[in-house]
């Protein structure tokens, strides 16, 4: 391959590194932020820097202060920030075509191939792609449109504790109250069951798994359960925002005998989880489910350029042309630098190393754990990590996440938060993290906790 350097060779070589934080410059521009910007504005209320460069797993800010990322943009940067592999065809493509709505490119149809190929369980040669906005909201709203289309019925079954995107179908389907509640009414028939979630549910994973998938069953197969026809069942293989809950061995494969059952697709949200963050191309490979319907974005357009897909059974294939239309289905060097991310991933054994690395994370996370009562939970699949913290009582417990999250960014490390009350700690760097940026970056971490248990 042309220019594609070895992982250790991403990054700024001295990260961490951090002096006064934030620095002048970076206050300047905060406070700068504060008065034009919007008041949505999230991110810098958590971690104030102000971002000059980053490469790898690594982001300077404009006062020189070097950090060590470890939330890839909230699942990006699968191959890192600014990957010269990716951004050599970017550039080259940029340079000759940009905007092409749904005409066809090498790159369009390159991408699709790709995906082709990456495609989970019996997917592959058996899909259709469509492109639609560039976000993860966009592909779930398409992915609302194929299934109403294809059953006829209203019905939209999803889970509690879900996100899905911020357009309204997208929160129609959420559990997020706060997301949601001041733009009601959203879609009607939306009927939320509970997720799988044995921690706070006081269950074994075999006794949360059977109760929630003998749930669904009733919804969707008893007559007199209240619901509309339904026309699909909407999860993520593993929830994100929600606090990285991983559900118990069978639950996908439970869903998807239902919905097989009952003629209905089963929708997995593979926007965070998808492009190698679980240590499989897609989570749902890891109970060998096949989605037949599969929203994608995020880590799909290489190095953070906006990009959203959905892939498909064939068979759900039955629009007329324009049966599914956007103006920027066809970002031509985001589907370029889609194709080079997933062959830097092949080339690197980057599933491989997600793996490898997650589990030392979490190994770590367990060491600690074995020494104070307040971590009350460690979950995930490779690079996709959730720590849940509590109090004294068992109740979840958001300062203290807080609090460890102010002391590694004070220290040069970047994380982020989740679950729905705010009480997990979420671990996902770039997939291109090496093993002495994992230790260093947990030495940081585990300070971090055993100062504050």
């Amino acid at each position: 391959m042309g220019n594609s350097p070895q992982i250790d060779e991403l990054h700024f070589s001295d990260a961490p590194d951090v002096d006064r934080i934030p620095g002048p410059r970076s206050q300047e521009l905060l406070d700068k932020q504060r008065e034009i910007d919007s008041a949505a504005v999230a991110y810098p209320k958590s971690v104030p820097i102000a971002i000059e460069a980053a490469k790898g797993a690594t982001i300077r800010d404009v006062d020189g202060n070097t950090f060590l990322d470890f939330f890839a943009g909230i699942g990006v940067l699968n191959v890192g920030h600014s990957n010269p592999y990716v951004l050599d065809a970017v550039q080259e493509q940029t340079e000759k075509l940009v905007h092409t709505i749904d005409f066809p490119t090498e790159a369009r149809l390159e991408l699709i191939e790709k995906l082709n190929e990456i495609a989970p369980g019996s997917l592959p040669d058996n899909n259709r792609v469509v492109f639609g906005g560039p976000t993860g909201s966009d592909a779930i709203e398409a992915t609302l449109k194929i299934a109403k289309y294809n059953t006829g019925n209203t019905g939209l079954i999803a889970f509690r504790g879900s996100y899905h995107g911020a357009t309204s179908g997208a929160l129609s389907l959420g559990g997020g109250r706060k997301y949601k509640q001041a733009y009601e009414p959203l879609l009607p028939d939306v009927y939320h069951v509970p997720y799988p979630y044995p921690f706070r549910q006081g269950l074994s994973d075999e006794e949360a798994c059977e109760r929630v998938l003998s749930d669904v069953r009733e919804l969707v197969e008893d007559p007199y359960s209240g619901i509309a026809d339904p026309a699909g069942i909407w999860v993520e293989p593993i929830q994100g925002e929600g606090g990285v809950v991983t559900p118990p061995e069978g639950f996908l494969r439970g869903l998807k005998e239902i919905t097989t059952e009952n003629e209905i697709p089963l929708i997995v949200d593979e926007i965070q989880t998808g492009f190698g963050r679980t240590g499989q191309w897609f989570a749902s490979e890891w109970e060998d489910v096949t989605p037949d319907i599969m929203p994608m974005a995020k880590a799909i357009g290489g190095i953070g350029l906006p990009l959203s897909a959905t892939m498909y059974h064939e068979d759900l294939d039955t629009w007329e042309a324009g049966g599914h239309v956007g103006t920027y289905r066809g970002n031509v060097p985001a589907m370029r630098a889609g194709v080079r991310a997933i062959e830097y991933i092949q080339d690197h054994d980057l599933l491989a190393h997600a793996r490898e690395m997650g589990a030392t994370i979490q190994e770590r996370f367990r060491e600690v754990a074995d020494e104070t009562p307040l971590i009350g939970d460690i979950r995930g699949e490779g690079l996709f990590i959730g720590v849940e913290f509590v109090d004294e009582a068992g109740e979840p417990n958001k300062p203290l996440v807080k609090a460890i999250q102010q002391y590694c960014y004070e220290r040069g490390v970047l994380v982020w938060t989740a679950g729905r009350n705010g009480n997990v700690l979420r671990i996902i760097p770039p997939l291109v993290i090496t093993e002495r940026q994992v230790e260093t970056g947990m030495d940081i971490v585990i300070d971090g906790v055993e100062t504050h248990t």
